[in-house]
């Protein structure tokens, strides 16, 4: 047990590599959505786009990932993936001279199909080395590494890219349309260098993990071969691969409106935006502690199904409170959905593959596709917020969204999915 855990040591440290990436990126986007609704002039709904944009290339590209990943491996698909991604940050750079926001959208795009080839084959990696029923404690210390970088994340891009902010949005009221192109150009310049020196950094990792040694999970797939297993033809024939597919798409659309509207609702209770571009990273905060007391707790103290469903119903009350409180206590509920929905992700995962055997790659490229409800959810809120003229009480929108997810905890547990025996 020893040298199983000392071989698997340097796989896990790799990847946790790349889930570092993975927040960072992606929470870059709670920075870019009020920096380009500025730069480019969007209402709040166009502005959520970005998110749009990102999150649907995991649904697109998700399984032509595993396909890639069925042909190169996945150490060699990581490769692959990191030069997409840098090829999209690169994008940046001509999206801002431009200051064009379909290029924008395109160059997210990209990024983000490189990402879902990352993580087709970075989380199964993460289930599959060590026991199912420790799973999540496992994708909890990915979820560390992830959230360390997201918060990062939030304040050096938005230090960079929303600086003295408010007083330039004063600024733009009072100029001429000519001296206004100026400004706005010259702030969607200010992104240029923060891209150029991630593409250099994701070109850099591409080359590295090309030359790495990484053990492939082949075996591990063939150990959870059984004859009930192989007389499946399907991967729809596992309800709790369907079902963790929509579970997915649920959580992943209720986080990112948790992190990526958090700045424009401090805006709505009444904060500066100089003040609350920083408040998407006590998001971060709650969902690193959450990740501890899962490393902790999980499967020592409770199980991940138990887990799921106490999270869910917290995350419920958390948004209820949220909706109807005011000032520091609404910001302390909204923020406290990071702890709350720290355990989702991981708890998720292992159930919705658990027993796929040989379907395990393709059913992970169905999980990833999920990952498309952070591009539907964050536009569809912005949409509910305009209709009802309400970006608080717009938030009700995340409740069916977490009562499906607690149908799918207490499933899982009457069924023991997910865990050993």
């Amino acid at each position: 047990m020893q040298a199983t855990k000392k071989n698997y040591t340097t796989p896990l440290i790799l990847i946790g590599i790349l889930f570092f990436i993975f927040g960072f990126i992606t929470w870059s986007n709670s920075q870019l959505i009020p920096y380009l609704k500025i730069a480019c002039d969007l209402t709040d709904t166009e502005s959520y786009l970005v998110a749009t944009s990102f999150f649907a290339a995991y649904f697109v590209m998700a399984i032509p990932s595993s396909m890639v990943l069925q042909k190169t491996g996945f150490k060699n698909g990581m490769s692959v993936g990191l030069l997409v991604m840098a090829v999209g940050a690169i994008m940046f750079v001509p999206a801002a001279q431009a200051r064009s926001y379909p290029f924008f959208l395109s160059a997210l795009f990209v990024i983000g199909s490189g990402l879902a080839l990352l993580q087709t084959a970075s989380n199964p990696y993460v289930t599959v080395l060590g026991p199912i029923e420790s799973a999540a404690k496992r994708i909890s210390i990915m979820g560390i590494c992830n959230k360390i970088a997201g918060i990062l994340a939030v304040y050096v891009l938005g230090s960079i890219t929303l600086s003295n902010v408010d007083a330039l949005k004063e600024k733009l009221m009072i100029l001429s349309p000519e001296e206004k192109v100026v400004e706005l150009t010259a702030l969607a310049s200010k992104v240029i260098t923060p891209y150029i020196i991630i593409a250099v950094v994701l070109a850099a990792l591409a080359v590295a993990f090309y030359f790495i040694h990484l053990p492939d999970i082949e075996q591990e797939e063939d150990k959870s071969s059984s004859n009930e297993i192989n007389s499946k033809t399907s991967v729809f024939q596992f309800p709790n691969l369907v079902l963790g597919v929509v579970a997915i798409f649920l959580y992943v659309g209720v986080e990112v409106i948790s992190y990526d509207t958090f700045s424009s609702f401090g805006e709505a209770l009444g904060f500066t935006l100089q003040t609350s571009k920083n408040f998407a990273s006590y998001t971060g905060y709650g969902l690193l502690a959450g990740y501890l007391l899962s490393i902790v707790a999980i499967p020592t103290y409770i199980s991940q199904q138990k887990a799921l469903k106490i999270a869910t119903i917290l995350s419920i009350m958390m948004v209820l409170i949220a909706m109807f409180a005011k000032g520091n206590v609404a910001v302390a509920c909204f923020a406290l959905l990071g702890f709350t929905n720290s355990v989702m992700w991981p708890a998720i995962w292992p159930i919705a593959i658990h027993g796929l055997g040989r379907f395990i790659k393709t059913g992970s490229a169905l999980l990833i596709m999920g990952i498309l409800g952070g591009a539907v959810l964050p536009p569809l809120y912005g949409k509910f917020a305009e209709i009802i003229g309400d970006k608080q009480m717009a938030y009700g929108i995340m409740i069916p969204c977490y009562l499906f997810i607690l149908y799918y905890a207490s499933k899982a547990a009457k069924q023991n999915l997910g865990t050993k025996g």
